[in-house]
């Protein structure tokens, strides 16, 4: 004979046990992605795991994985560039990982103790966000990137990476479904949901000191950075297709995309010698933002150093290198170009947006640049390689104060690329100038905050200034790295081994 609690939690059907489902459909467009509400990713996983609970798995799951599939469809509507029947094969596939988590709680969470039955579904929830960080999309869709704006809580990046606060949404969810189920019982608050919900409080109380008490301080530096003016490389729309597909052009054709690529990185060198004239000591491009035929690059960056000596800057020269002859025809690159005149290094973007910008970039080594100046040590990555948090990882422990990340957005991104950006800063204690042409364009501290903001729709100026702190910090995530989400990984291998040994 069932007990009140084994009836109610048997997965027989109630009556109104599809609220919790409906609430989670509501809730779920704005639990991550560019409509993201803070609160809504916290709640939707509440209802959804309470849904999951309630019905047999062969009804409840297959229902909460076409919830996923449409709740990240409107969350990163136009984001994902790919033909639409790629773009539905990837969503799919996001959305089965994403409902890992619940089948997983489903299947285990009763076998076990009721604390150790909480943990199931955060630790396979953080497991999974974790390896897909590790795959050619990086960290999006990750849950933690819902919470930007809350400045407090996300100080626990800079310890745990995203994997903490992705964890602490979890537990919330499920430590609260326990709260639901006791309570409808017997009246009687769980001693898991009290410690969830101290862990959420301390959380909050140690990143609020840590903005409050150890602010940055200190010099700043004066960083200016500067998008293109629109202009077509060739008037004709086709010759410009063929040459983007890298074939065959005539040498008038070549002559005129050489001369309108001349014209644009001039303009882009007059405007980064106005900046330095008003006090800019580093500057930098968007993303490739200077179009250069290879056989010219050595003489633009030539120029780039006449320019950066005679001011004494840091030019940050963000190319479209265009190679004729050979194959996958695009450099993707930023040259550090020294007050002496000298280039200090060069980075090729280590990870091309897949599809087409993959199919025709020549991947850089994925090692992260860093120099010594008077304004603290620079490094750089480009645009998308922002999203991997593993490749950022080297910035931190090389002990960057100063990340440049040139980058270029389409509509559908903005602002909310930049927003993911800002992440990697907390986490590896640099401060981060962020030029995105097509976009929002921001300088941020290592503390998140933001310093200075530039919209490329809403000015024609399309310049960004701000003065960026010249030290930064050393966090433990840059010192051990991804540390929480392997001990999340361990703890998912002992509860899965406790949930499937025979019970006597």
């Amino acid at each position: 004979m069932q007990t009140k609690f084994e009836t109610f939690t048997s997965g027989a059907t109630r009556t109104g046990s599809w609220i919790p489902l409906v609430v989670a459909i509501l809730l779920l467009p704005f639990a991550n992605g560019g409509n993201a509400i803070a609160v809504a990713a916290w709640l939707a996983p509440l209802f959804l795991l309470r849904f999951t609970r309630a019905r047999r798995i062969i009804v409840g799951v297959p229902l909460v994985l076409a919830v996923q599939v449409a709740a990240l469809a409107i969350q990163y509507r136009g984001m994902v560039p790919f033909p639409t029947p790629i773009y539905v094969a990837v969503l799919i596939a996001y959305g089965l990982c994403f409902t890992l988590p619940y089948l997983g709680d489903r299947l285990l969470s009763r076998r076990l103790s009721v604390f150790s039955g909480t943990l199931v579904f955060p630790l396979i929830w953080t497991t999974v966000e974790y390896l897909l960080s590790l795959g050619p999309f990086g960290s999006w869709f990750a849950t933690a990137y819902s919470q930007y704006g809350n400045l407090a809580l996300l100080q626990m990046l800079s310890v745990t990476g995203l994997w903490g606060v992705t964890f602490l949404i979890g537990w919330t969810a499920s430590a609260g479904n326990t709260l639901w189920e006791e309570w409808t019982i017997s009246r009687r608050v769980p001693r898991v949901a009290v410690i969830c919900a101290l862990l959420v409080i301390v959380a909050l109380i140690a990143g609020g000191a840590r903005l409050a008490l150890f602010p940055p301080a200190g010099k700043t530096v004066r960083v200016a950075t500067l998008s293109r003016v629109d202009n077509e490389l060739h008037p004709d729309p086709k010759v410009l297709g063929r040459f983007f597909r890298h074939e065959p052009l005539t040498s008038q054709e070549i002559a005129t995309i050489r001369e309108r690529s001349a014209a644009v990185d001039s303009d882009l060198l007059n405007r980064s010698e106005r900046e330095a004239k008003a006090g800019a000591r580093i500057i930098f491009w968007g993303e490739a933002n200077a179009p250069v035929l290879k056989e010219d690059e050595n003489d633009l960056i030539r120029r780039g150093g006449i320019l950066a000596k005679a001011n004494g800057i840091y030019l940050g020269m963000v190319l479209a290198s265009w190679h004729l002859e050979t194959t996958p025809p695009l450099e993707n690159k930023i040259v550090l170009v020294q007050p002496d005149g000298t280039p200090a290094w060069e980075f090729l973007k280590a990870h091309p947006v897949p599809g087409g910008e993959a199919a025709i970039s020549i991947r850089g080594d994925g090692k992260v640049r860093a120099l010594d100046t008077l304004y603290g040590r620079l490094s750089s990555v480009i645009c998308f390689d922002a999203d991997f948090p593993q490749l950022l990882a080297q910035a931190g422990q090389l002990g960057t104060d100063l990340l440049l990340d040139p980058s270029n957005d389409w509509k559908a991104i903005d602002p909310w690329h930049t927003k993911m950006a800002s992440f990697r800063a907390i986490e590896q204690g640099f401060n981060l100038v962020r030029h995105t042409s097509q976009g929002l364009s921001a300088a941020f501290d290592y503390q998140g905050r933001q310093l200075a903001s530039m919209d490329h729709y809403a000015t024609t100026d399309r310049v960004l200034v701000a003065q960026v702190p010249t030290r930064g910090t050393r966090t433990v995530y840059a010192l051990l790295g991804d540390w929480f989400a392997w001990a999340c990984l361990v703890g998912l291998t002992g509860v899965v081994i406790l949930g499937v040994k025979p019970r006597h």
